[in-house]
């Protein structure tokens, strides 16, 4: 048994975790948490420190497991020069797209290039990040063998996709398996010894390319269904039929059928983005993805078609949607969690916003708009009573937490654009989107 595989599977290996936000924190609990000495990196300085003292800006990771994780060994640095003291370095980066939207590596390249100067003999680096089949071997595997180390022999190389789904209680990093390839079968192996310690369940592949892909597969057949059942929303609109009533009629089929229901566009991390990835990298083999390029296009248009309902609502009351008041609810990407990764109700805002209406939003789980890269916003969350309902012309209910008093929205509401199938009963002053 090799000097790692034996660390990993005794737990006195120490585990490096690069990248300490949605990923990279409940990874780091889960290893602490059966024992292992876990080192954090990120480049804010800010998160290190507040981390250090016991401090989540993450709303399901309370700042007392943090705390816990301190008090057990647990430490955070911006001083990659300690990437020597971990057997095993787990890269969470983000990988976001360009303005073109095309693959934005930088995060990726960046932190490979920062901890290669202090990789050595032994150590297993594993990729997590959402990204295009071939970027293990591409980007990592050649700047990891620079200085004379080689992957397969003394140093291992894997690719295991993250599998996080925030604000779902029935799952966690534990209970979710692990696709694991390795760049060789030596690579595999200390994959597999890594994760199986953390992870109920092991799914190993022949490759990191097939690890990719799965990634990517997951994440495009929802992005497709979901870009079905938004186009089939506009359908049913047009003929006065109710998408939700037949969405539900249509999952009492026991095979066959998996329900996915419609919104105001696609959010979080991976799914507006995974597809695009392998649009991408299928053009350098001359492949054209257009099934899956369409449905990003249907998503893509879900903000606009929202908007375009909310002045139709406008425009039957004789207003326009310049100088109106519109409140946004709902600024997360998804229900009830503080994750504002490629928001929908974002573009929302924007949209509205750039037609000269004057924007707002209320968010229980975001008190403040963040900082965001292609966004800016100087608002804080307002809190919903039946006075401040009543002051806006409309309310575009854009996520559906369950915080919200849908009760007392739609008694004080002067109009409401429902993209969430929330009032779905209701007709007067709701507008179905």
């Amino acid at each position: 048994m090799s000097t790692i595989i034996q660390k990993l599977k005794n737990r006195t290996a120490t585990i490096g975790i690069l990248g300490l936000g949605y990923v990279g924190q409940p990874l780091l609990l889960r290893y602490n948490d059966i024992g292992y000495k876990v080192l954090g990196f990120d480049i804010d300085s800010e998160k290190v420190a507040e981390l250090n003292i016991g401090i989540s800006r993450i709303e399901h990771i309370s700042n007392e497991r943090i705390e816990n994780a301190v008090a057990q060994g647990f430490e955070a640095t911006a001083d990659f020069s300690r990437i020597a003291e971990c057997d095993a370095l787990i890269l969470c980066v983000p990988t976001p797209l360009s303005k073109h939207r095309e693959p934005d590596m930088s995060y990726v390249v960046d932190t490979t290039d920062m901890l290669k100067p202090y990789v050595r003999e032994g150590q297993v680096i594993s990729l997590e990040s959402t990204t295009y089949p071939g970027t293990t071997e591409e980007l990592l595997l050649p700047r990891l063998e620079e200085n004379g180390l080689k992957v397969g022999e003394n140093i291992h190389l894997v690719y295991s996709p993250e599998r996080e789904d925030p604000g779902n209680p029935d799952f966690e990093t534990r209970t979710i398996p692990k696709v694991v390839g390795g760049h060789t079968k030596a690579c595999l192996d200390v994959g597999i010894a890594l994760y199986e310690q953390a992870i109920d369940r092991i799914v190993p592949v022949s490759s990191t390319k097939a690890a990719e892909l799965t990634k990517l597969l997951e994440n495009i057949h929802r992005a497709v269904n979901i870009g079905l059942v938004n186009e089939m929303k506009v359908v049913a609109d047009r003929m006065g039929i109710d998408i939700f009533e037949v969405i539900d009629a249509a999952k009492t089929k026991p095979f066959g059928f998996t329900a996915y229901y419609p919104g105001p566009g696609l959010g979080g991390h991976c799914i507006p983005i995974d597809p695009f990835y392998l649009t991408w990298k299928a053009r350098e083999y001359g492949l054209h993805t257009r099934f899956i390029e369409l449905s990003g296009e249907v998503n893509r248009a879900m903000p606009e078609y929202v908007v375009t309902k909310l002045m139709d609502g406008l425009n039957d009351k004789n207003k326009s949607l310049r100088g109106s008041k519109v409140l946004v609810l709902g600024i997360a990407y998804k229900k009830n969690v503080d994750d504002m990764r490629e928001s929908p109700s974002v573009e929302i805002m924007e949209l509205i916003r750039a037609k000269g209406a004057e924007v707002a939003y209320s968010d229980p789980h975001v008190p403040k708009f963040p900082r965001m890269r292609e966004h800016k916003f100087d608002l804080t969350s307002v809190q919903l009573t039946s006075e401040s309902l009543g002051e806006f012309d409309a309310i575009v209910l854009a996520t559906d937490h369950d915080k919200f008093d849908y009760d007392a929205i739609y008694e004080y509401a002067q109009l409401i654009i429902d993209s969430r199938g929330k009032y779905r009963d209701l007709n007067g002053k709701v507008i179905k989107a």
